[in-house]
């Protein structure tokens, strides 16, 4: 397996090589991109942190030129679960926890405008631990904007309550509530849910400025007509 990782690694760094100076033909352009795919779900289903790493730089780079592929899309899907959804153990312990690598998946998923990306994110909201990771997904939820159904507020709010009894974070109240704005600004109403949750930040152990940031929250939201 790693000499065909070797393998393709070489052929993806020489197809542009040898095709430097002139403009791809359709052919040329689908073969890279066929080629770039592969490298790319490879390496993300590699056994390592580092080769995770490296598989989101491909990543980012195939996306910067256009690669908006199911194939990329998918990949990022894997990545999102390492740890989470894809559990790796050995003699009972998590060894594919990684935190940083969900967080960068998420961030790349956010630039897909499909309900695929969204229904990816939506997963992370509701499976991940790590404050961080489900920040990152919910700012992709709002960049991507499609909430058919109210599914994905429903999520946050979901997502708010289970911190708010164990762990209140001042920086996934604060992404709630974007988001909340986001989508009652993109849907023209508001969840009644998200108005509660709104309020029970204020009412909670959070600080200062996110009370406060609450309050202009709950004064925009009213300005909205309710879910029917």
């Amino acid at each position: 397996m790693l000499i065909f990782r070797r393998f393709l690694l070489l052929v993806f760094i020489a197809v542009p090589v040898l095709l430097s100076g002139q403009d791809m033909t359709v052919e040329q352009s689908y073969l890279h991109q066929s080629i770039e795919n592969m490298i790319i779900r490879e390496m993300s289903r590699g056994d390592s942190r580092e080769m995770k790493l490296v598989a989101l730089e491909y990543i980012g780079n195939a996306i910067e030129r256009g690669n908006m592929s199911d194939e990329v899309r998918v990949s990022l899907e894997h990545l999102s679960m390492e740890g989470t959804g894809n559990i790796i153990r050995e003699s009972g312990r998590v060894t594919n926890n990684y935190p940083g690598i969900r967080t960068a998946a998420a961030t790349h998923l956010g630039q897909f405008q499909t309900v695929e990306a969204k229904d990816a994110l939506v997963k992370m909201v509701l499976l991940d631990n790590e404050p961080m990771v489900i920040t990152e997904a919910i700012k992709s939820l709002s960049t991507i904007g499609i909430d058919e159904g109210g599914e994905v507020v429903s999520a946050i709010n979901w997502m708010v309550d289970r911190f708010d009894r164990n762990v209140p974070n001042d920086l996934l109240a604060i992404s709630a509530m974007e988001a909340f704005e986001t989508f009652a600004e993109i849907n023209g109403y508001v969840n009644p849910a998200s108005i509660r949750t709104v309020m029970r930040i204020i009412e909670g152990p959070y600080s200062t400025p996110v009370r406060a940031r609450a309050r202009q929250s709950l004064e925009i939201l009213r300005g909205y007509r309710y879910e029917q």
